[in-house]
């Protein structure tokens, strides 16, 4: 099996029975009139990452691993966001309500479409989720499983929210993840960074982490 060099230690996984998740890589978050912008953040330091993204994808695919892209989304008539979601921040312009980009986190809408140099794919897979982790409210332990997905190399945005969350559930779940630090962000660098040290401390306790380089070694050695 490759091993890759990564946080805490050598993480070894079966291409074959490994994943990439890519996370939330959608225009809400990433551009300008999206509801990562309503909420006072600058989008640029999520839209950074959009180049590693995609080399992780190709690499992906060229190795026949299965890609998953998650999508935060909700229902139009917000059936699936609780109240306290839909209140948070007091904004003026929060989920469900008509934004720059359509109505904001609503399935459908082009703010909750991926950014075009991450659109999914044939063969990829797509799950829409409610909540921040990919695992709540879906059927996505139950799609692992029936494809006997055991690894998962997770990327997107934001990593301490929604990357976070699903790494924690997955890790519950008995799935071993490792973070691909530098295809994950955070509105807030200091908040990306200290969320890395903590999936790594204590000998791995929710994972491993490690850059897109020591991925593209371990499967690419020849031209490493």
């Amino acid at each position: 099996m490759p091993t890759l060099a990564a946080r805490p230690y050598a993480y070894a996984f079966d291409p074959a029975h490994t994943a990439v998740v890519l996370i939330d890589m959608q225009r809400d978050f990433l551009e300008p009139g999206g509801f990562g912008e309503l909420l006072g953040n600058d989008v640029r330091p999520l839209q950074a990452i959009v180049p590693a993204c995609q080399r992780l994808l190709a690499l992906a695919r060229a190795q026949g691993m299965q890609v998953l892209h998650t999508q935060e989304a909700h229902d139009p008539l917000l059936a699936d966001c609780p109240p306290s979601k839909k209140a948070r921040g007091g904004l003026a312009c929060g989920i469900g309500d008509p934004g720059p980009l359509g109505r904001v986190l609503v399935a459908g809408e082009p703010g909750a479409d991926f950014v075009p140099a991450l659109k999914p794919q044939p063969g990829d897979l797509v799950i829409r989720k409610p909540g921040k982790g990919a695992f709540h409210a879906t059927g996505l332990d139950a799609i692992l499983h029936a494809r006997g997905i055991t690894h998962l190399l997770i990327a997107g945005v934001t990593t301490e929210v929604c990357v976070q969350t699903t790494m924690r559930e997955a890790n519950d779940r008995g799935y071993e993840c490792l973070l691909v630090e530098d295809c994950a962000a955070s509105y807030f660098p200091a908040f990306h960074a200290a969320v890395v040290e903590m999936l790594v401390a204590q000998g791995g306790i929710v994972g491993w982490a490690a850059p897109l380089a020591a991925l593209e070694a371990a499967l690419l050695p020849a031209s490493a």
